[in-house]
């Protein structure tokens, strides 16, 4: 997409109040935010705040200015009837103030009226910084998924080559021990395999009780298989 087409279709698009969202929130929760988007969220909620704080002013000045139009009715009313000078200068003041009033309620307005732009521009920058973190997020974890499935197939071809090699040694085993006692006879493989309960055979050392490390003690003689599995070591 050309960047004209681009940024006219971005334009043109409804993007939510991000800091509003709690989804956003949530697409930092593994690697929180980096610092060009907490500095923009910072900015967007100042920005908010501030138009927070206008529109309840304002209310306050539209209230103030309703309650010293009322004041100065009321005075009119009395000054007509009494000629009191004091009334006068009363309605005199009440109408300074509505002026200040009126000035201030006009800044608030066109104040509010920029502020949507300031929080479009500010929340457009925020959805660019959004989208960079997300999409950079994603190739890396696509990345190390890849690596991972790697690893993961190298590990299955060991643990099956790992797997074969230990039925090996199982079936060695029992083959060892079916032709020692076919010929050696019943009752040597038994002394051996009293023996083989408290010595280890090849050093000759007491082995300490409890210690079921030698697997090579059978208390039946299994018969030799017709056919020896595969010789892989």
């Amino acid at each position: 997409m050309a960047r004209q087409a681009f940024t006219e279709a971005l334009a043109k698009a409804k993007i939510p109040i991000l800091v509003l969202d709690q989804k956003w929130h949530r697409l930092f929760a593994l690697e929180g935010k980096p610092q060009q988007v907490v500095t923009l969220e910072n900015e967007l909620n100042n920005i908010l705040a501030r138009q927070g704080a206008l529109n309840q002013e304002l209310k306050e000045l539209k209230r103030v200015k309703a309650s010293l139009m009322k004041n100065i009715v009321d005075n009119m009313d009395d000054t007509e009837t009494s000629g009191d000078t004091e009334r006068g200068r009363k309605m005199e003041e009440d109408r300074r103030l509505i002026d200040e009033v009126n000035q201030k309620i006009e800044q608030n307005e066109d104040e509010l009226l920029e502020i949507p732009r300031e929080i479009q521009r500010c929340n457009d920058a925020l959805m660019m910084e959004t989208m960079n973190f997300c999409y950079d997020r994603i190739r890396v974890n696509y990345r190390e998924a890849e690596e991972i499935a790697d690893w993961i197939k190298k590990i299955r071809v060991e643990l099956k080559k790992n797997i074969i090699r230990k039925q090996n040694r199982e079936i060695n085993n029992k083959e060892i021990y079916a032709y020692m006692h076919d010929i050696f006879g019943k009752d040597i493989i038994n002394l051996f395999d009293v023996r083989n309960d408290d010595v280890d055979l090849v050093t000759d050392e007491d082995r300490p009780k409890g210690d079921t490390s030698d697997d090579r003690k059978l208390t039946t003689a299994p018969e030799a298989p017709t056919s020896y599995a595969s010789t892989e070591k």
